[in-house]
């Protein structure tokens, strides 16, 4: 058996005023700003907590552990590629301790940002992290949610999921999170 290979989706270019963003300390972090991946106009937006190693440097064709998983999951679940758009809480990638709450409440702007501009018809959220900033809620967790959708800001049907690193370090979740990608499936037309 031969194990999975993902691919590199195509990145979409941050605004200007988010590649100059200077609101928090990330800003003194990165190498860039990372906006997000895959088709701009996809029905289903992801979204996971922070851009990852590979992500920060721009031109690395490295397929990260976090991104295999995800795919993996995705065609497994009978979601084509082109039918999602990834993209992160934070838009900057962390390399040390950092103003958590302050950093997710400055990049609040620019999620709320791109879900104006793209209208996705549904979202899936990946890890607690997530969960509990899109709830201002530090005791939600994805296990609570899962299996279930919910509403965000009243209007965009989201479901809940295991971070895909979370997925490859206990990999008895896989199963779960492929559940969960199937109830996600579910709700596109056929």
């Amino acid at each position: 058996m031969t194990e999975f290979q993902a691919v590199i989706l195509p990145e979409e270019t941050a605004p200007p005023d988010a590649r100059a963003c200077e609101k928090c300390e990330l800003s003194t972090h990165r190498q860039r700003v990372v906006w997000g991946e895959g088709n701009p106009t996809a029905p289903l937006f992801i979204l996971l907590d922070n851009p990852g190693l590979r992500e920060n440097k721009e031109g690395q064709p490295f397929v990260c552990g976090t991104r295999q998983t995800l795919q993996r999951g995705l065609l497994e679940a009978g979601l084509d590629l082109d039918s999602v758009y990834i993209t992160y809480l934070l838009k900057c990638r962390p390399k040390k301790a950092y103003d958590k709450p302050l950093a997710r409440q400055t990049c609040f702007s620019h999620l709320q940002f791109q879900l104006m501009e793209k209208k996705p018809q549904f979202m899936l959220g990946l890890g607690n992290t997530v969960a509990q900033t899109l709830f201002s809620d530090e005791n939600v967790d994805v296990k609570g949610l899962r299996g279930s959708w919910h509403l965000f800001q009243d209007s965009i049907p989201i479901a809940f999921s295991y971070h895909p690193l979370a997925v490859r370090r206990r990999p008895a979740l896989y199963r779960f999170f492929l559940e969960d990608l199937q109830h996600v499936a579910a709700r596109f037309p056929r």
